[in-house]
């Protein structure tokens, strides 16, 4: 399967009468949008802002962060099963609007939604605070059921970044990059000495607003499977969390998963890359056990030498992280296991939840128990009504100076088990 990604560089967003894509500048039409937005009755109203970096901003509760694409040729389009029809993607070509993205805001569940700082030290941990920010706020009809006004919003921001998307159809990119991958026969010819390398990409499916749809389909409905790496560049799976924000993946993350590419950059050199193993989270144990094993069966059927397995929360996901570590080590793969830690404030506390010898190569995304101050900015989109609410902070949060002393946890990206974050250790 080959797909052509081409990337469009987005050097600034401004409100204007007509929306369109102009020297490197995406011009936004706040009507058109808002008519975009607003086609779900289940949402009254929805607002506009744009947070650039480096400016006095905060964005408060954040939902999710989604990238803008285009399909410009091949099979389906963007958001299969949910904005495009079902048919399978991940071949053809691809545009992307690089250094933007669209963020959806709004008071769903408030405790696990998170921030994002333009500015100051909060924006050194987060990684959208180096993209210029089309930020939507959106309010619900009154007597909406949360999971109800969780998916409003998460439609409206899809439909959002399909919108923008579209403008880039005629252009010409910047950039354009190749995935190719093989088929299993063509990799094992074409690459008889590389180990041959999988990704097991874990996806949140705990229950109720803790959901991860592929293709449209809730991902706890799901048994491990198999995808082509590609299949994601198109938005084949997509976020649909209120967890802790540190580390769930939102959609922008899907799309631009770095395991993925940082594999694709060593397929053929030091490894066959030879695809993307999908497997949920589950809540009961019988349900753990079936999943893992099927990811286990499925790796051993692809005869693989490694893995990379990547999780996503905390807590009761760790138990299936080490399932699947343990049980794919035994079929004789090696595997490296990607996770953050909840070591406790002074860093003391066991790190993970769950343990096993056979986990002895680890990577984390850091600890989302550090605490930081963040201070007062000029401006809030959104709201501060939950800010002492959201995982990650408490009643004192919100300090008499206005600043805010928070963990790591309330900050959309700051160790996240993707390596889609900002720290890194020495």
């Amino acid at each position: 399967m080959r797909l052509e990604m081409g990337y469009i560089y987005i050097k600034d967003i401004q409100f204007s009468g007509e929306s369109k894509i102009e020297d490197g500048t995406l011009y936004v039409s706040e009507e058109s949008a808002k008519a975009v937005a607003l086609e779900d009755e289940k949402l009254k109203s929805v607002s506009f802002d744009i947070a650039r970096p480096g400016e006095s901003i905060r964005i408060t509760p954040v939902k999710d962060v989604i990238e803008p694409r285009v399909k410009v040729e091949g099979r389906g389009g963007i958001f299969p099963g949910v904005i495009s029809k079902i048919d399978t993607v991940g071949e053809g070509k691809t545009y992307a609007l690089k250094g933007m993205a669209v963020v959806t805001a709004g008071k769903i569940v408030g405790f696990q939604e998170g921030i994002i700082d333009m500015t100051g030290p909060g924006a050194d941990y987060t990684p959208f605070s180096k993209t210029l920010n089309l930020v939507m706020v959106c309010e619900a009809v009154d007597g909406i059921e949360p999971h109800e006004y969780e998916k409003a919003v998460r439609l409206a921001g899809l439909r959002v970044a399909v919108y923008i998307g579209e403008l880039a159809r005629t252009l010409t990119p910047d950039e354009t990059k190749v995935y190719e991958t093989c088929t299993l026969k063509e990799g094992i010819e074409k690459y008889p000495e590389l180990p041959r390398v999988a990704y097991v990409q874990m996806l949140q499916s705990q229950g109720l607003l803790h959901d991860t749809y592929v293709y449209g389909v809730d991902a706890k409905r799901i048994v491990p499977t198999i995808l082509n790496p590609t299949e994601i560049m198109d938005g084949a799976i997509i976020s649909g969390n209120c967890v802790s924000a540190c580390d769930k993946n939102p959609t922008y993350v899907h799309l631009n998963n770095p395991v993925v590419h940082d594999l694709f950059e060593q397929h053929g050199k030091t490894l066959n890359f030879v695809g993307q193993i999908i497997t949920n989270e589950n809540v009961y144990l019988a349900e753990k056990q079936r999943s893992s094993d099927w990811t286990a069966k499925l790796c051993k059927i692809l005869d693989l030498d490694g893995v990379i397995i990547s999780q996503e929360g905390f807590g009761n996901p760790d138990t299936d992280l080490i399932m699947n570590c343990k049980k794919i080590e035994a079929e004789g793969i090696k595997t490296v296991i990607i996770t953050d830690e909840y070591a406790g404030r002074d860093g003391k506390s066991q790190s993970l939840a769950d343990a096993d010898a056979a986990a002895d190569a680890v990577i984390t995304g850091g600890n989302a128990n550090q605490v930081v101050i963040l201070p007062k900015l000029n401006k809030v989109i959104g709201t501060l009504d939950y800010v002492t609410k959201i995982a990650g902070a408490s009643e004192e949060t919100l300090r008499g100076d206005g600043s805010l002393e928070v963990e790591l946890q309330v900050i959309t990206g700051a160790t996240n088990e993707t390596g889609f974050n900002c720290l890194s250790a020495r």
